[in-house]
């Protein structure tokens, strides 16, 4: 099968969440994963915020204003576990590292990993978000190093990343500027002035009806009526959603990534080298660098492309370009596992021994806390392994593992690289 082709021929209900919305430092509690847009009039901010609360994220109703060079909002729900008043942990980073217009960091904190992206004074709209999981997070950190000439990288100091600063995060918080979350929806204007005149005729009437009561109404005897005991119903606790009952489609993933590869490689702009493209769980990243090109021809051929960019981002010299694609569609699936470890790991080799491939194998345990006391794992096989085939050709072979979950695909325009899990028994 592997020597039919080669690439030059061819976040539902009741999921677990798997991030976070606010972390505790130094005794201060701060709001995370928030999702940023940029922001237009910095005089009259509600009407931006207002229609990106019922169009873009349906449902938000608390914001936060971000200044600076490059303003933004960022907006979230409260029924997430946010409230009014939470100072936000990314606008506090991003105004403290101003000196850097470009970063990326991750801090490992006490609720987990927490990831900031921020691209040309900008906090990226998935640039901040508190993973759960640290396998997560640097996925997500990894991927976007394929992206040249960050002013700054942070990661922890177990992570081994080249020229990575590790960084208490406290220090840097608190050099920051504090802004805080604000309900989107108050009464204001001619509004709030209607609902007080309301209430004062409102509170006359009650008050007149009192004193009726209290001066004409004749005295009655008490009734006694005894007091039924009042029945407290019985709360049904959600169903624990397994790590394989969450799962992004690997096949759609697999998918996505050539297909946008391709389309990514027919942008010839003349002076400009395309680099390599890394594949995440969301969509495909890559960059080009000049060689005598301007960036006019590079911004004339992305736009005359067709293709629908999530981001596109100049270095601050303009010599380098980093752009992003997005899946069309990925499916939450539930792909539970259906052999033990030993077995699964006797299967792999196996399988990879017969095609002449090597593979890099490691036992691996996913953690789930789910109320104060209980905690459940989950046993898995990580993998690793390089190959001059494209991901459609290894699409049957490793979605028949039951329990697969594609974290990245890195290819430098001749070897594929290929990083996962498969859950087990």
């Amino acid at each position: 099968m592997l020597d039919e082709a080669k690439f030059s021929e061819e976040d539902t209900e009741g999921s677990v969440r798997t991030w976070g919305t606010s972390i505790t430092v130094d005794g201060q509690t701060y709001a995370t994963s928030l999702f940023w847009q940029p922001l237009q009039n910095q005089e009259e901010p509600l009407t931006e915020v207002t229609e990106a609360s019922e169009g873009i994220l349906e449902g938000a109703d608390l914001y936060c204003i971000k200044p600076g060079k490059a303003p933004q909002f960022g907006i979230c729900v409260s029924q997430e576990g946010y409230k009014s008043g939470q100072v936000v942990a990314a606008i506090a980073l991003s105004t403290a590292l101003a000196d850097r217009s470009s970063f990326i960091a991750v801090f490992k904190v006490d609720e987990g990993w927490w990831y900031t992206c921020v691209r040309n004074d900008i906090i990226l709209s998935d640039g901040d978000m508190l993973f759960l999981n640290e396998e997560d997070a640097k996925n997500q950190f990894t991927s976007m190093l394929a992206v040249p000439d960050w002013g700054r990288k942070i990661a922890p100091e177990e992570w081994n990343i080249d020229d990575a600063e590790n960084i208490k995060l406290e220090h840097l918080l608190q050099r920051g500027t504090t802004a805080k979350l604000q309900k989107i929806k108050g009464l204001r204007g001619a509004k709030l002035l209607m609902i007080v005149g309301i209430s004062a005729v409102v509170g006359l009437w009650l008050l007149s009806s009192l004193i009726d009561a209290l001066l004409f109404t004749p005295v009655k005897r008490p009734v006694v009526v005894p007091v039924q005991p009042k029945v407290v119903p019985k709360v049904e606790r959600p169903p624990v959603i397994k790590p394989w009952e969450n799962l992004k489609n690997s096949s759609q993933i697999m998918q996505g990534c050539v297909s946008i590869i391709k389309k990514l490689q027919r942008i010839l702009p003349p002076g400009w080298e395309i680099g390599d493209f890394t594949c995440s769980q969301s969509g495909v990243s890559t960059s080009w660098k000049r060689t005598f090109g301007r960036m006019s021809w590079i911004k004339r051929s992305l736009n005359n492309s067709g293709i629908n960019f999530s981001y596109t981002n100049f270095s601050e010299d303009g010599n380098n370009l980093a752009a992003g694609v997005n899946y069309p569609v990925v499916e939450t699936i539930s792909s539970p596992p259906m052999v033990s470890l030993p077995t699964l790991r006797e299967t792999l080799n196996n399988t990879f021994q017969s095609i002449g491939g090597k593979i890099e194998l490691n036992n691996g345990v996913f953690t789930q806390n789910y109320g104060e006391n209980e905690r459940y794992t989950y046993r898995y096989v990580g993998f690793r392994f390089s190959s001059n085939y494209n991901p459609l050709i290894w699409d049957n072979l490793l979605t028949k593992f039951s329990g697969l979950d594609i974290k990245v695909i890195k290819y430098d325009g001749s070897t594929w690289n290929y990083e996962g899990a498969i859950y087990a028994l």
